[in-house]
């Protein structure tokens, strides 16, 4: 079954699966582009996102895709990408919709050669609300094979990128299982206390390190082999690094929405009203039991 079909059968409101589907096609779109980038050299191409983050060719390329397309399509009132300074407002759009998108995630991982990703997350309206208001998340992973993996409300499912160009149903109503798999982010040196103690814990407990440095990539491990991705605040960098409108939210609903949960260590990140689109957080993002696990850790000691 095709995407499209899916969304059909799953009685998805018209103008959000019509939204879905404009990312599912861009998708397309951004994967060839890294062939058209493939022989820019990095060294003459890398430039700075608003951050001071790198950004390869392809991230602008990404980025470029996705908000020419929802300008030319008007499928969103309010557009937000890590790589713009300002929240873009559409005019005359065919509905209210906020989307908020990480392009390119990974992108440091381009050149060699590794799994990235783009992630994005479909607000009823503006885009500085909790995460919980979200009405769609999806990411896209862009690997061996390219993968859709998103949520409306109604499960999770994830699709898969033939030969013949569609995304077909690959598994419906995905649930995060029980499993032993931890992706831990930031320096062991520059840990703090508290967390320290939450890695120690899962290393006792038998867990195997899993970390690409793709955030997407990391997750949709979790999601299918059960565990914890974690980046969390540490020396000299208490918030975190990850950003909680384009990284943090969409995910999180992803993984809420499969039986997981995502926390800043005391508190559910989707309940967190955002006070900036750069606004950065603490992620510990998989399964019930581990997340517990920190939030106990962050709150007894």
């Amino acid at each position: 079954m095709i995407l499209k079909e899916f969304l059909d059968g799953a009685g998805t409101e018209k103008n959000l699966a019509e939204l879905i589907l404009f990312f599912s096609r861009e998708a397309r779109s951004v994967k060839k582009g890294f062939l058209s980038t493939a022989r820019k050299s990095p060294a003459d191409e890398k430039t700075q996102n608003m951050y001071g983050e790198e950004q390869m060719p392809l991230d602008k390329y990404a980025d470029e895709i996705f908000i020419s397309g929802l300008r030319k399509t008007r499928l969103a009132r309010y557009i937000a990408t890590e790589e713009q300074e300002t929240i873009i407002e559409v005019g005359n759009p065919k509905s209210e919709f906020g989307v908020v998108i990480d392009p390119l995630d990974g992108s440091s991982l381009i050149d060699v050669n590794l799994c990235v990703g783009s992630i994005i997350g479909i607000y009823p309206g503006h885009v500085l609300e909790m995460g919980a208001k979200m009405v769609a998340a999806m990411y896209i992973l862009y690997g061996p094979l390219t993968t859709l993996t998103y949520t409306a409300g109604k499960g999770v499912h994830e699709f898969v990128l033939d030969e013949t160009d569609e995304f077909f149903l690959k598994q419906q109503d995905i649930k995060i299982p029980d499993g032993k798999i931890y992706a831990p982010g930031a320096l062991r040196r520059d840990y703090l206390p508290a967390h320290a103690r939450f890695i120690e814990g899962l290393e006792a407990a038998g867990y195997k390190l899993r970390f690409s440095g793709c955030f997407v990539a990391d997750v949709h491990q979790i999601l299918h082999k059960g565990g914890v991705f974690t980046y969390p605040g540490f020396k000299n960098k208490e918030n975190g690094k990850l950003r909680l409108l384009y990284e943090a939210n969409p995910m999180g609903k992803i993984i809420r929405e499969a039986g997981g949960a995502i926390s800043n260590g005391y508190t559910d990140i989707l309940d967190i009203t955002p006070k900036s689109i750069g606004e950065i957080t603490p992620i510990y993002i998989g399964g019930l039991k581990e997340i517990a696990m920190i939030e106990k850790f962050m709150t007894h000691g």
